[in-house]
């Protein structure tokens, strides 16, 4: 990368971890506060906890597409200003129903596709996808870094001061768009692997395939959002941790999860075995739930932890993965976009739900409901097929319709072509090849 596309990257990733670690912070705090809020019902704590995932679902590429408009900036800034306004909403907040407002509100903000869309107006294309991975890194850092924080932050003054400090993080972001981060010269809407495009939602959201990757990303953020309704209750009174030492769990399960995960990081990768890591994972998912479902002693619990983490940190950094490798040419942008909602509806559902379990079976219910969506998503996963290895390339001509047509004849016909998609008002041609087989000299001659 140039010096200008590393500050960029690295600013851009710092404003989304912020974001995400101030909705993370919240999740293991909720249900040990719920007494904080007058007219509390478990069921309610689950509503409040997956709020911002509903709003996110919704918004998210609305305002992807409003930033193609007026530009990026603008969206960021005003998502953050929603996302400040949420927090404090939240942080005031003396009743359950000002709790689940803030949340909305926070959801409102929902930027994550903009600073996306922005990352790829900042790089060139060879590194975009570097720039675009370490953005996700910088989200999975979040997570593990928020277990930690918030615990630590709520002993000094209760769940009220995590929301201020998640205000706080959206000045702070505002403070990097607009010192830090350059304005690009132009918007890319061409760019398809960072925004949706409306034309391609209804292919993205029935292609069978990605709807087994879209479902599987619910499924995961179901459970973890639900779980979370009720796992801060089970160190605090089968644990007998109190809950401002709650990182003291959380830290070295996540340590000891990332070396869990080489495991079935080596069967995918070195052994070509991504199906059967991807099962396994699954599978130690389910296996957690029926553990917490036990209620068994401490060791159970550390365990089942252990399991749940494994299985979550490998499928979070799999499956945005297998969407790009899985997505038909020219549809990244739009099928990513879906498949963000899916996880922001998942966390929505999971807080309802978990929320509604626990009120009504108690905390082993909980699990148990967890359990019964794995095992339907294991029934789903069945029928995953891992991806073909392709590469893709994008070729743009300053040239007529006909020719555009005779070039587009030309390359379906050609060597190691998968795929083929015209987009004719921005003269570009969208490729998935199999660089063993594709002659790159033959897209050099198409463009002379």
């Amino acid at each position: 990368m140039t010096p200008l596309e590393r500050r960029t990257v690295a600013a851009l990733a710092g404003l989304y971890s912020f974001r995400m670690l101030g909705l993370f912070m919240v999740l293991p705090l909720l249900a040990l506060y719920s007494d904080s809020f007058s007219a509390s019902t478990p069921l309610l704590i689950g509503v409040a906890l997956g709020a911002y995932g509903l709003a996110q679902a919704v918004l998210q590429i609305p305002f992807g597409l409003v930033s193609d408009r007026i530009g990026r900036r603008p969206v960021i800034v005003f998502g953050l200003v929603l996302f400040g306004i949420g927090s404090i909403v939240a942080a005031q907040a003396d009743s359950i129903y000002g709790l689940i407002g803030g949340r909305l509100i926070q959801g409102a903000g929902a930027i994550a596709s903009t600073v996306m869309a922005l990352v790829a107006d900042s790089t060139s294309d060879e590194q975009r996808t570097k720039a675009m991975a370490l953005v996700g890194i910088s989200i999975g850092a979040s997570f593990a870094v928020a277990l930690i924080v918030g615990p630590l932050l709520a002993g000094f003054g209760g769940i009220a001061v995590v929301f201020y400090v998640t205000a706080g993080l959206a000045l702070l972001g505002i403070v990097i768009v607009c010192t830090i981060v350059p304005v690009p010269t132009q918007i890319k809407t061409q760019h398809r692997e960072a925004g949706a495009v409306p034309a391609l939602l209804m292919r993205s959201i029935v292609d069978r395939r990605l709807a087994r990757l879209n479902f599987s990303v619910f499924a995961l953020h179901f459970i973890l959002m639900a779980g979370f309704v009720v796992l801060p209750l089970v160190l605090e009174n089968n644990l007998q941790v109190a809950s401002e030492r709650h990182w003291l769990v959380y830290l070295p399960t996540l340590l000891l999860s990332v070396l869990g995960m080489l495991p079935l990081m080596l069967l995918a990768e070195r052994y070509g075995r991504l199906k059967q890591a991807f099962m396994l994972a699954v599978v130690g998912v389910g296996l957690s739930q029926l553990m917490f479902a036990l209620n068994g002693n401490a060791w159970l619990v550390y365990l089942a932890l252990l399991l749940f983490f494994v299985g979550f940190n490998y499928l979070e950094a799999t499956l945005p993965s297998l969407i790009s490798k899985t997505v038909y040419a020219g549809g990244k942008g739009t099928a990513l976009g879906v498949y963000s909602s899916s996880q922001f509806l998942g966390a929505f559902a999971g807080g309802v739900t978990g929320g509604w379990a626990l009120q009504t079976f108690g905390q082993s219910g909980v699990f148990v409901v967890c359990a019964l969506v794995v095992g339907l998503w294991l029934l789903v996963a069945l029928r995953l097929q891992p991806p073909r290895n392709l590469a893709n390339i994008v070729v743009e001509f300053p040239a007529d319709e006909e020719r555009w047509l005779d070039r587009v004849s030309q390359l379906r016909q050609a060597a190691g072509v998968a795929e083929v998609l015209l987009i004719s008002d921005t003269r570009t041609i969208y490729l998935k090849v199999d660089e063993t087989e594709f002659d790159h000299d033959l897209v050099a001659g198409l463009t002379v």
